[in-house]
């Protein structure tokens, strides 16, 4: 296995400029192998493992014979504990996904830390074909289908070429002292219960599956290469980047044929599935303002485009403005300049939208700047009548965005500037102004 180990190494993760490797040791199988084959290479390895703590003294068992055997060959040892169910309940994930997201983390953390080239897991060949059929249930497209990558960002794998039967015989060979996890075998896994179901019915009807599926995945990766340059020249021309937003032109969208297949290819990476995407198509000839979520992203139908932006909780902003404050910063870069000023004849009123002018005597310090609230109106400069705040969106063409962002200047709870946008006629400057507040919209 070491030829074969050294030969996949060379051939095919080809990091020619590699020297130090962080190995992602658990106490299984697998990757106590890996310990092993990388042990008589001539790399600076690491070793780092993760106390789950989901197994009670199995998991410190784990631990213990992992840091021996870093003291065995000679590297250097990195260990956590995490509390996974607790995370998993705060985040409201399966203990599957919560443990790979504190896993992963922990591990670039420790790799970027103590300047290792790469973190090497010991996924192998089982796990890819377990990983194709997991996708395929979940409805991931060509590109769930297309297995999982020998080198991936810092990541490399270096075991794909070798199956679980291999391992276990090498761990044999050379007297490998390994931990056995009994939740390997706990069918409310999903890969278990593939792994101890549904696996042995394929073999029973054709002994030679793994390499039939592999070559499979084999062929699906190199259609995913070529989607991904098909896809590159699509997002060239139908997606413009603006801020945090990705905008989707609607009008070039509908040139795409098939339609749905090149939408839902484009939309996935944001985590929304088939399903959505058959309502987002119907959503393009309807009205503004409809929304679609995934776990990370809001998708957001507006005139003649789709816009992404990620989903954060809504963020409420206030802040108080004393007389005496020369600058505040605002959101997103934004900031305000403020100045006092006496009333002189040679004074211009500006017409700029990013500068208010404003009567300083009919003013109630402190002032607040904040988000626009439900019910909120005010009279626009010009118009002695009152307006509703959210018919003076509509009648703006204000985006679902652009609301969420729109910040109103506040006197003793009246609005007295939808910043950068309009006045309120309540505060213009009159001929009886005296002193004037001048406010400057910069970015």
């Amino acid at each position: 296995m070491q030829n074969h180990f050294n030969t996949y190494f060379d051939n095919t993760l080809k990091l020619t400029s590699a020297r130090s490797i962080l190995l992602t040791i658990s106490g299984g199988a697998d990757s106590v192998v890996m310990l092993d084959l990388f042990s008589k290479t001539n790399f600076k390895c690491g070793v780092a493992h993760c106390n789950f703590h989901l197994r009670g003294d199995e998991s410190n068992k784990d631990e213990k014979l992992v840091e021996k055997l870093a003291e065995k060959y000679n590297c250097p040892f990195y260990q956590i504990d995490f509390f996974t169910t607790n995370y998993a309940t705060q985040k409201g994930i399966s203990i599957e996904m919560a443990a790979r997201e504190l896993r992963y983390n922990w591990f670039e953390k420790v790799r970027r830390e103590n300047g290792y080239d790469y973190i090497a897991t010991g996924h192998h060949q089982d796990d890819v074909i377990e990983t194709f059929f997991i996708n395929l249930a979940r409805g991931t497209g060509i590109r769930g289908l297309s297995g999982i990558k020998p080198v991936s960002g810092n990541l490399i794998r270096p075991i794909l070429f070798t199956d679980h039967q291999q391992i276990l015989s090498y761990i044999k060979e050379n007297k490998l002292e390994y931990r056995e996890d009994a939740s390997n075998y706990d069918v409310k896994y999903k890969r278990n219960k593939l792994r101890q179901d549904i696996i042995p019915e394929l073999a029973e009807i054709n002994p030679a599956y793994k390499q039939n599926i592999l070559k499979t995945i084999e062929r699906l990766n190199i259609t995913n290469n070529i989607l991904k340059e098909k896809l590159s020249e699509i997002k060239a021309n139908v997606v413009e980047e603006k801020d945090e937003q990705l905008l989707f032109n609607i009008s070039k969208l509908k040139e795409l044929e098939p339609l749905n297949f090149f939408l839902f290819e484009l939309l996935f990476p944001y985590g929304f599935n088939g399903e959505q995407v058959e309502s987002i198509i119907k959503s393009f000839d309807g009205i503004s303002g409809k929304s679609f979520y995934s776990s990370t992203y809001e998708l957001i139908k507006d005139r003649n485009y789709l816009i992404i932006i990620p989903k954060q909780k809504t963020k409420r902003f206030s802040l108080k403005i004393s007389d005496k404050q020369s600058v505040v910063k605002l959101k997103d870069n934004f900031s305000l300049q403020i100045k006092s000023i006496s009333r002189t004849k040679g004074f211009k009123i500006p017409q700029q939208l990013n500068i208010a002018a404003l009567d300083k005597d009919k003013l109630h310090f402190p002032l607040e700047i904040r988000n626009w609230q439900k019910g909120n109106y005010f009279y626009p400069i010009g118009m002695k009548q009152k307006k509703k705040l959210s018919d003076f969106f509509v009648d703006n063409k204000f985006s679902k965005i652009e609301k969420e962002k729109a910040l109103l200047l506040i006197s003793k709870g009246e609005v007295v500037w939808v910043i950068g946008h309009r006045l309120d006629n309540r505060y213009k400057i009159t001929d009886s102004t005296e002193n004037i507040l001048q406010i400057r919209l910069i970015n």
